[in-house]
């Protein structure tokens, strides 16, 4: 029996070998991001294992793709159940992105600690929402669902046995390879020709738009390798002539603790497409969607966490509000906000429950009474802390990705009303619960103090901060 983490180890490495085929460029990436992660490791030794293992971080990866309706989305999540990837968390890129990027996303990955230190594989998975009047009309709406509704993602035979692996927790060998065949072929590039005159009107809306429903298949739009250091990979890349975005999204480099997630990308290429003209010719032509991107993970955040970070967010936008800065001074007045409001040390963000840890007891001293506040239980050296990486994504920065990789801002009609498409909705699509990431970490850590609270005998509850 295959189980479900040897399924989603195994797919991780046929996606990433296929999309190395398609994109050599994220072969670079992927080799640069090893070449800085080797030297971090030789510069820090044991500390840079803070938030994972080397070999974790070097098998890590997240996709993303995109798909355009309701029944495709359930489909999907019923291939990533069958290795153990459930989806985490809702994101509005509708209101995140100032370009038109009429979608809404969840990420399916693994929910279980054990699982994910396994392999943490990731999809960012986005679904079009065509009845949202500020990007399509009616009639616009009705020939698009028409043209999704006529296509075929995922053969029926993959659907089947990702349903079968589900339920029986994996299959067997040659099962197992037959699933990893299809599903990794279902998000090949596609060779078939794309009428122009459709995408080209779905364009003129949204480049997103237009690369989910303008083509008769979907495909993996990025894959994300983790690194260490992601500005002296930003460096790097450069150094190499491949053009990276202006910036890295997320929080800025600072000398204190790393949060939440930074990524950056290099620029969308241009790859060889088969457009059919309107009498029926067949050209080729180039389309600039597929990207590299890369990310540096750092702690999760609870959400009084999250609250400081978006408030920092909206207070830089508003101290450099029509002023002209490079990424790099941009950074630096990010960088000088937060260490004026962040604290430095992890202990000071457990005592301010700002961000989430597990814990483990050091010294259990028989015979002493141990204290039942974690203040004091860290303090007093009866237990130590270890950082909880955050295993999500941040939908301005996922927006401000797709935005650096456009190639125009596209159509979007403010004064139309906006489709109501939230996270209940999309639990109702996918037919399974969509996770909240803030009660998964808030569940580990709880887990863990447990575990601290029956080792050192207390009677009551440990009290976080």
């Amino acid at each position: 029996m295959v189980d479900s983490t040897a399924l989603r180890a195994a797919f991780a490495r046929r996606l990433s070998a296929m999309y190395g085929t398609e994109v050599p460029a994220y072969n670079t990436l992927v080799d640069v991001a090893q070449e800085v992660n080797r030297e971090v490791m030789a510069r820090m030794g044991a500390g840079a294992e803070r938030l994972g293992t080397i070999g974790r971080v070097t098998a890590e990866r997240h996709g993303a793709i995109r798909v355009g309706t309701p029944a495709e989305l359930a489909q999907v999540a019923r291939i990533f159940g069958a290795m153990g990837m459930y989806p985490v968390g809702y994101y509005d890129l509708r209101e995140a992105a100032r370009s038109s990027v009429p979608v809404v996303s969840t990420a399916f990955r693994p929910v279980d600690e054990a699982e994910l230190a396994a392999n943490p594989f990731r999809v960012f998975t986005s679904m079009l929402v065509t009845g949202d009047r500020r990007f399509f009309g009616e009639d616009l709406e009705r020939r698009l669902v028409a043209f999704l509704e006529a296509r075929r993602l995922f053969p029926p035979r993959l659907l089947d046995l990702a349903d079968r692996a589900e339920a029986d927790g994996g299959l067997d060998d040659p099962a197992a390879a037959e699933f990893l065949t299809l599903a990794t072929q279902a998000f090949e590039l596609s060779r078939e020709p794309v009428s122009r005159s459709w995408y080209a009107e779905l364009e003129r809306v949204s480049a997103v738009a237009a690369d989910i429903g303008g083509v008769p298949s979907t495909h993996i739009n990025h894959l994300t390798p983790r690194v260490l250091d992601i500005d002296a990979l930003y460096a790097r890349m450069g150094e190499r002539g491949i053009t990276m975005i202006d910036a890295i999204q997320g929080p800025p480099r600072w000398d204190g603790p790393d949060l939440l997630l930074r990524q950056t990308s290099f620029r969308a290429l241009a790859e060889p497409r088969l457009f059919r003209k309107n009498d029926g010719r067949v050209v080729q032509d180039d389309l600039r969607v597929r990207f590299g991107e890369v990310e540096a993970r750092g702690i999760a955040v609870t959400p009084a966490g999250r609250a400081l970070y978006d408030d920092l967010a909206a207070e830089l936008d508003e101290t450099l509000a029509g002023q002209p800065v490079t990424a790099g001074e941009r950074n630096a007045v990010a960088a000088k906000l937060w260490e004026g409001r962040v604290p430095r040390t992890e202990a000071e963000l457990i005592t301010g429950d700002l961000a989430y840890f597990t814990f483990h007891v050091l010294d259990p001293r028989p015979g002493s009474t141990p204290p039942a506040d974690l203040a004091t239980l860290l303090a007093e050296g009866w237990a130590g802390a270890r950082p909880i990486v955050y295993e999500d994504f941040l939908p301005r920065s996922a927006a401000g990705i797709f935005q650096s990789n456009l190639t125009s801002d596209g159509a979007k009609d403010v004064t139309r009303t906006g489709a109501d498409l939230d996270a209940e909705a999309m639990a109702g699509i996918l037919g399974r619960p969509l996770h909240d990431p803030y009660e998964l970490y808030a569940s580990i850590r709880a887990e863990s103090l447990a575990r601290v609270r029956a080792e050192l005998g207390l009677d009551r509850e440990i009290v976080i901060p």
